[in-house]
């Protein structure tokens, strides 16, 4: 065999590996970052360090791919979190459609919600990547350590914190079934602005989220407090229901509702639900994060 056919063979091999991989490193940048055109760039550059790896050293390919993938996914994060200091509006992350992989390359469906996601973007990245790597992944703390370049009894602290910080910030979810229900009687509800409907369905603390990135119609201030998110919806419901058709769909795990006019879409619509109530309503408007969500479905 020649050095041409060798070369080959090895590649055809990191091929598979890295496509074997795959998943995994997708839904680790994914996480960490809540941006999933952002964690395809990171999986990419995984791709082209893996090709040009000296790879007879490497023993553990997935595990190789996983640390490149993690730490390229945290540099991001630490600059996007600039970035997203003069984002226009309230950020939320960019959705996935969880119906044909509802783990999204994950031991278990852990830090996928929406609402999970947007709580993490509050960790800092280091602390996210820990959380993500032992909560979804469920990798062994050393491993984790090995990865951040930091201690096991350090990594432990890094994934408390975080598992505190949710913990703090979100009230217990509900069963799947109990939060399409709820999901169902808010749309009649704000379809026909309903306020009494409306204040049946929303908790006492509840928060509605518009990321529209800066277009026309959505919110650039978080709207809070069961009162003014009562009200907010029965005066937005007459511009903004009419014509519109809804169609439902499957966005990080939970059912969601995506909406469109014309046969163009207009909002992705997701909700937090807890015993108490509608926590947060969030509303995917930002066409750079929409249009990729809506081409994934038909594809």
């Amino acid at each position: 065999m020649s050095a041409g056919d060798d070369a080959g063979s090895s590649l055809d091999q990191a091929t598979r590996d890295f496509v074997a991989a795959r998943p995994q490193l997708f839904g680790i940048a994914y996480r960490v970052l809540g941006s999933a055109m952002e964690a395809e760039d990171i999986v990419q550059e995984a791709w082209l360090r893996w090709q040009k790896a000296d790879r007879a050293d490497i023993h553990e390919p997935a595990a190789f791919l996983a640390t490149v993938t993690a730490r390229l996914a945290i540099n991001l994060a630490q600059s996007a979190r600039v970035r997203r200091e003069t984002y226009i509006g309230p950020w939320l992350p960019e959705p996935v459609d969880t119906s044909v992989d509802p783990q999204l390359g994950a031991e278990r469906a852990e830090a996928l919600d929406m609402a999970v996601l947007f709580l993490l973007e509050k960790l800092n990245p280091v602390e996210r990547a820990a959380y993500v790597l032992r909560e979804a992944f469920d990798y062994p703390y050393g491993r984790i350590a090995d990865i951040l370049e930091t201690s096991e009894a350090n990594t432990r602290q890094l994934v408390s914190r975080a598992r505190k910080h949710l913990a703090a910030e979100r009230k217990d979810p509900v069963s799947p079934a109990a939060h399409r229900r709820l999901l169902e009687v808010f749309l009649v509800a704000a379809q026909t602005g309903s306020l009494s409907a409306l204040e049946d369905v929303l908790s006492a603390d509840v928060v509605s989220y518009s990321d529209g990135g800066g277009i026309r119609g959505a919110s650039r201030i978080p709207v809070v407090g069961r009162p003014h998110v009562s009200k907010y919806l029965v005066a937005f419901a007459p511009r903004f229901w009419p014509g519109t058709d809804i169609r439902w769909v499957e966005s990080n795990g939970s059912p969601a509702v995506l909406v469109t006019s014309h046969g163009n879409p207009v909002v992705l619509l997701s909700i937090d639900v807890s015993e108490h109530g509608i926590e947060r309503l969030m509303w995917v408007m930002n066409p750079a994060k929409l249009e990729p969500y809506v081409a994934s479905l038909s594809a």
